[in-house]
């Protein structure tokens, strides 16, 4: 039997891509936003899409056609002339200006769908522009075939070590706050009396979710090249095990509405890797490997080159995964579907 939507009253029709990496899902967008996003730059078409079409990011991400913990690219054009495509991000609660987990799946579709023109073995760079920036991946290539992926990363920096919160319900909290594309509040688990990947998700997600209002109340921040970039995304459990090992060390990023990363997060590992490379904990070129608390999936990530970033010393941070597949899918909208405009169950 050939699948096909049948007859409706219809809306609207979006056709997607699923990927995952890490266990993270991706939904890679391919039709059913308007052709043309306005906006002169990538941060002004962000602007645009929250502000004019956020119903297609709720009926993507939101159930019944997606759920709590959905992620999405779409991917629209780019001004930057270096630029293979141009992509914003979106989750529960709207939308991100960097996505780890995303730009290695992205690396991989670039090449499937042919957005880049001249895939080169063994290794292809597919250039990403991302609202943060440019991110280069690369991507394993042979015979046709895609395989692991590799990015380098926007200048990240260390925001403030040592930042001491009151968290509601543990009191005062000491914090790290780092910038990988997008900024993060670091904290151990032990602090809560939890390990990141023994102890209920739960229970640390309200750690997490608590400290990320605590530190969105109480700290400032600000980044050198644009105030849309200035917003905390979330906080990320760790481990504690920081210092360089050969050992991987497991952290659980809980982000946006409370929303759990299945992967080791790939803007976090690049935060988390300036931190300690600004606490002198890891040098250039010693690659560390990441373990998801939720999943036990890896990345792996190192920091590649010093740099700076405003008045910020700086890192690029190399982190690498592997994304794959899950399906493809066409969603509709019927205009007398009175859960039409989705919802979602915590």
């Amino acid at each position: 039997m050939e699948l096909q939507v049948p007859p409706s009253d219809g809306g609207y029709e979006l056709s997607v891509v699923d990927m995952h990496t890490g266990g993270e899902p991706l939904r890679v967008i391919l039709s059913g936003y308007p052709a043309e996003i306005p906006g002169d730059n990538l941060l002004s078409k962000r602007r645009h899409v929250r502000e004019n079409l956020d119903h297609l990011r709720r009926a993507l991400m939101f159930e019944p056609r997606g759920h709590y913990d959905m992620y999405g690219a779409l991917l629209v054009p780019s001004e930057l002339p270096e630029a293979d495509i141009g992509v914003l991000f979106m989750h529960n609660e709207g939308y991100s200006t960097m996505c780890g987990h995303a730009v290695i799946a992205l690396g991989r579709f670039a090449l499937d769908y042919k957005l880049v023109k001249e895939p080169r073995s063994p290794e292809t760079q597919v250039n990403i522009h991302c609202p943060c920036g440019l991110v280069k991946a690369f991507v394993e290539y042979s015979n046709g075939k895609t395989g692991g992926v590799r990015f380098h990363s926007v200048p990240a920096f260390a925001f403030a070590t040592d930042v001491s919160v009151t968290v509601e319900g543990f009191g005062e909290v000491v914090v790290d706050i780092s910038y990988g594309g997008a900024f993060y509040a670091f904290v151990s688990a032990q602090r809560f009396g939890l390990d990141v990947s023994q102890s209920r998700t739960r229970d640390l997600v309200d750690a997490a979710t608590a400290v990320t209002k605590a530190v969105k109340s109480q700290v400032k921040l600000h980044h050198p090249t644009s105030e849309d970039l200035a917003f905390l995304y979330g906080t990320i459990i760790t481990d504690g095990n920081d210092a360089y090992s050969s050992e991987p060390t497991a952290n659980m990023c809980v982000f946006a509405e409370a929303q759990v990363d299945r992967s080791p997060t790939g803007s976090g590992v690049t935060a988390r890797i300036a931190i300690q490379h600004h606490r002198g904990q890891i040098g250039l070129n010693q690659t560390r490997a990441f373990r998801s608390g939720a999943t036990g999936s890896e990345f792996t990530g190192k920091a590649v080159q010093e740099t700076t970033c405003g008045d910020f010393k700086a890192v690029v941070v190399e982190v690498a995964g592997r994304a794959f597949y899950t399906g493809v899918s066409r969603f509709v909208r019927e205009n007398d579907d009175g859960l039409s405009n989705a919802f979602l169950l915590k």
